[in-house]
């Protein structure tokens, strides 16, 4: 009975040999195939239907009350108009679609990712169309009502603490180490009833392992603006525009977007706006990541001292890097509460934290470029995200974010 216990062993061994050079093998493939793809564009895949289909060609719409207050065409694309709720569907799609190509995520496997909301919401939202499953590591401190939508769209849900990206458990490294354990497991459970089964071209559980979507710095980002919401800008507005403007968290938008643009029209001006806290104002006008906040150790738990979500960083990203800009705004907490809720007064749009952000960068943009010019924005997401903190009247009087402003002279002081 010795002989054919050494040859299960060895069957077995063998077959968890085989399995892991799959895994090394795919990964080095979609390593070489994202760098080689990252400015090829994908207009002959096949066209995409179900709610994946429905996702994208989102409005261009004008603000009016900006637009007739500045002189200027303040245009924005109604991304919270997507299926899954945010400009973050655009990217879900991108990274399952080229993961699933490259072979780095199989169907039936697990995506992870650590994110403050929306690319978390967007993954969960569209996952099951592809027939995978989601598990998300989201800061204790984002909404709350984000991690109840994740759980209600049956993603694995972890809240964290919020520590430095330099911490072992901040969100993003939880992700990328839970996708490891997926699979870790998938190769633990390659047992000879599993090699017996797989020979017949069955297996009664499969564990497909796990996918690290990596939002920071997975080009899929980019290339998902790149290829969609850049061609639509210019394709929206005849190509007749002056400016685009868009805060960053990743840096996926403004890079993809950006870098479309100049290279339809390397007039068009393209500007970031940065939340209190971030490095990337400095990093765009003085070529130095740095903060104040950083400066003088007034750091909060969180890296950045704001209450907008999802933007706003201290270190540059492969997206970011991406991008072609030509300079940047500051913009401040209030004016973003303010914003947001001028804009639910005069133009009816419930709008998120960072939206309003795009919106009072907007704003800067057209006082800079002078009357007559037309400029592009984005509506990352609504408000209905943000109703226990951006949205809660009690929440910003703790932190002294009361709005009061009667029209736009919350922007004048400065």
């Amino acid at each position: 009975m010795a002989a054919p216990a050494k040859l299960i062993a060895i069957i077995a061994s063998l077959s968890l040999s085989l399995y892991s050079l799959h895994l090394l093998t795919s990964r080095r493939r979609a390593i070489s195939h994202s760098k080689h793809k990252t400015l090829i564009t994908h207009n002959n895949k096949p066209k995409r239907n179900g709610i994946v289909g429905a996702i994208g060609n989102t409005p261009l719409i004008r603000i009016n009350s900006l637009s007739d207050a500045t002189g200027c065409e303040i245009l924005a694309k109604a991304e919270f108009l997507n299926p899954g709720g945010s400009v973050k569907d655009r990217v879900a799609v991108q990274i399952i679609e080229e993961a699933l190509e490259s072979g780095q995520l199989l169907k039936g496997g697990v995506v992870t990712e650590g994110s403050a909301g929306s690319t978390a919401i967007s993954l969960a939202t569209v996952a099951p169309a592809y027939g995978c499953k989601c598990h998300v590591v989201i800061p204790d401190d984002a909404a709350i009502e984000k991690s109840e939508i994740l759980e209600a769209l049956g993603a694995t849900v972890e809240r964290v603490r919020p520590v430095s990206i330099t911490h072992k458990d901040h969100f993003v490294n939880i992700a990328r180490r839970r996708a490891l354990e997926a699979n870790k497991l998938a190769l633990q459970h390659i047992s000879l009833t599993d090699v017996k089964n797989v020979t017949n071209g069955y297996s009664s559980e499969k564990h497909e392992g796990g996918f690290f979507a990596d939002q920071f710095e997975n080009l899929a980002n980019y290339r998902a603006h790149y290829e969609g919401t850049g061609p639509e800008i210019w394709e929206q507005t005849g190509g007749k525009l002056h400016a685009f403007i868009a805060a960053a968290g990743t840096g996926g938008t403004v890079a993809g977007v950006s870098r479309f643009l100049k290279e339809k029209d390397p007039g068009i001006k393209c500007f970031l706006v940065d939340p209190p806290g971030s490095g990337l104002f400095n990093k765009v006008t003085r070529g130095v990541m740095y903060t104040k906040e950083e400066a003088e150790g007034k750091r909060l738990k969180n890296p950045f001292d704001t209450i907008t979500e999802g933007i706003g960083i201290n270190r540059l990203t492969e997206n970011f890097k991406m991008a072609q800009l030509d300079g940047a705004f500051k913009g401040t907490d209030i004016e973003a509460v303010e914003m947001s809720r001028f804009l639910l007064k005069n133009d009816g749009l419930f709008i998120g934290s960072s939206s309003a952000m795009n919106c009072v960068g907007a704003v800067r943009l057209a006082r800079l470029l002078g009357p007559g010019h037309t400029i592009v924005t984005i509506l990352c997401d609504s408000g209905m995200r943000h109703l226990s903190k951006f949205c809660n009247p009690e929440y910003l009087s703790q932190h002294g974010l009361t709005p009061s402003a009667k029209a736009l002279e919350f922007l004048d002081c400065r």
